[in-house]
């Protein structure tokens, strides 16, 4: 029986031709220099036949009994480093790599991972005759507390919780992608506040102090009108039937005030339009790489690259039973530290990453556009779209640590 990998087997696609062919020696090109050393402490040929891949047909998340659904915990063996490619060539050692590490979710310890923090405040009781306070019996001089004071919340996010307590699972570095950007985007949104509307806050602030004082402000204020300085009568008359508007808005019609002025005087309220910050968003990184297995240790690699990924990224059920998982409660999926490495430490330039989640993982096997694959059955060319999210956003405090020294990249 002829070898699979022999150089006169065709392929599906693709004809295997001289160091095209995945060959179990990766000293396919004897210029190459060796960059990156992948653990290969386990034996690629599980049954010593040449011809077979790692694995079988069994399920390798765990054993199971699936005539008696007997639920058993998991069983996995992850590979603690990978890397693409396994040997690079004198004209690509560039010295620019993106290191991807996977970090065990660890969730907050002891409630949602805030605190409520306040001081008490205390008071001296001034009455000679001292009394009853808050239930009991107090004497003049007696300190007493009267509330809380200097609010404040303490927070322990994502980023910082699983930065200082990580537990590594496993580690992969890639080429540095050919297309590599950052974002930062902050919520910013019109606002609109006309003379209407600042008086009902201030009503509002004023009834929880003198409920009737401020009703009987407001039903002279429609009754005998208003005076505003540079407004005609004519026009104080259309504010004050805008008003009263308003009270028929509350007996179920549909009046609106700006167009009750304009329809009466030609003239709209004063907005007062201005741009307020709104809030913070999450940064979101694709990343795209390429994959072009030239010889069977490479192709392991890329297998379990794209493997490890994906079953990191999966929720965790906990159990399997009959085949398949389950648990009452779904425990969240790894978590991932980003890198862009220079000569194998932080980049002296390019921005740095928070805690990240990976959001989506595609994976073209025809990323030549048409299915091409060698004898064996692994594709010619394979593209893999990563998109990560960060846990946490970003904050201007976050970059004071990078303005101490210009041998830091640009920040977040």
């Amino acid at each position: 029986m002829p070898n699979k990998y022999s150089k006169n087997r065709p392929g599906s696609g693709v004809r295997n031709r001289g160091r095209n062919n995945i060959s179990k020696n990766k000293n396919v090109n004897n210029s190459s220099v060796g960059t990156f050393s992948e653990d290969t402490s386990t034996n690629l040929n599980s049954n010593n036949n040449p011809d077979k891949f790692v694995g079988n047909n069994k399920n390798s998340s765990g054993s199971t009994n699936t005539k008696s659904g007997r639920k058993t915990p998991r069983r996995n063996k992850l590979h603690k480093k990978l890397g693409y490619p396994l040997a690079r060539g004198p004209g690509e050692k560039t010295g620019d790599t993106f290191l991807i590490r996977c970090i065990e979710y660890l969730p907050p310890k002891g409630g949602q991972g805030m605190t409520l923090t306040a001081s008490k405040k205390y008071g001296v009781v001034t009455d000679p005759n001292g009394g009853i306070y808050r239930g009991k019996t107090v004497k003049f001089g007696d300190k007493v507390q009267t509330g809380y004071e200097n609010f404040g919340l303490k927070v322990t996010d994502a980023n910082s919780r699983m930065s200082r307590n990580q537990k590594l699972l496993y580690a992969i570095e890639l080429p540095i992608p050919q297309e590599i950007n950052d974002s930062n985007v902050v919520s910013w949104g019109d606002n609109e506040m006309n003379i209407f509307q600042l008086a009902g806050v201030a009503a509002a602030s004023e009834l929880q102090k003198d409920a009737a004082g401020t009703f009987q402000q407001g039903l002279d204020f429609i009754q005998q009108g208003i005076e505003l300085e540079g407004v005609n009568t004519d026009t104080q008359n259309a504010i004050r039937n805008a008003i009263s508007g308003q009270a028929v808005n509350a007996l179920g019609a549909n009046v609106n005030v700006s167009q009750l002025i304009a329809r009466s005087t030609g003239q709209v309220l004063n907005s007062n339009l201005e741009l307020l910050f709104g809030g913070v968003n999450l940064r979101t990184f694709p990343f795209s790489v390429t994959f072009t297995p030239r010889y069977y240790d490479e192709m392991i690699a890329v297998k379990r690259i794209i493997r490890q990924l994906k079953m990191s990224m999966a929720a965790k059920a906990g159990t399997m039973a009959g085949g398949s998982a389950s648990g009452v409660f779904l425990k969240s999926p790894d978590v991932f530290s980003l890198r862009y490495l220079h000569n194998g430490q932080d980049h002296p330039f390019l921005n740095s990453f928070k805690m990240c989640a990976l959001t989506g993982l595609n994976v073209n096997y025809t990323n030549t556009g048409t299915y091409a694959s060698y004898a064996d059955g692994t594709p010619v060319s394979i593209r893999m779209n990563m998109t990560f999210k960060e846990l946490n956003p970003i904050y201007s405090e976050d970059y004071d640590e990078f303005t101490m020294s210009e041998n830091k990249g640009v920040g977040y």
